[in-house]
């Protein structure tokens, strides 16, 4: 008789994240949401639209871009003006380079943490069981 394929099971690790946030001193930082939002809008080419996606009003999306523009020496997102839409905003070549070198900076934490983050996963209770 054949036996009902189980779902593998997945590995303690594999659900386990590490969120890197790069505090550069007084209320500056950039963490795991201002950078998805600088992809979002790169994505969307636009503001308001990013912010959708993050369950974010227009303001807070826009709060956060002011801060990231206010925070380093180059615009990171600009207006884009003109269209049938009515512009919308373009992230700049440096606001590109601190998502690229926070992207690496993430992978190569994830990368050399794997050992240990493996045996914090180790130490977990189990998860609880649905109930059905």
């Amino acid at each position: 008789m054949g036996r009902t394929p189980t779902k593998p099971a997945t590995k303690p690790v594999d659900k386990t994240s590490l969120h890197l946030r790069v505090d550069f001193g007084g209320e500056r930082s950039i963490g795991p949401g201002k950078i998805r939002l600088l992809e979002l809008i790169n994505e969307t080419g636009s503001i308001s639209a990013a912010g959708r996606s993050l369950a974010m009003s227009y303001r807070q999306a826009w709060l956060l871009i002011d801060e990231l523009n206010k925070m380093f020496r180059e615009p990171v997102v600009v207006a884009q003006t003109g269209g049938g839409g009515g512009g919308g905003a373009v992230v700049t070549e440096t606001g590109n380079d601190i998502v690229r070198l926070y992207r690496e900076m993430e992978r190569r934490a994830y990368g050399v943490s794997t050992p240990e983050m493996r045996s914090l996963a180790r130490l977990l209770t189990p998860p609880a069981e649905k109930l059905h």
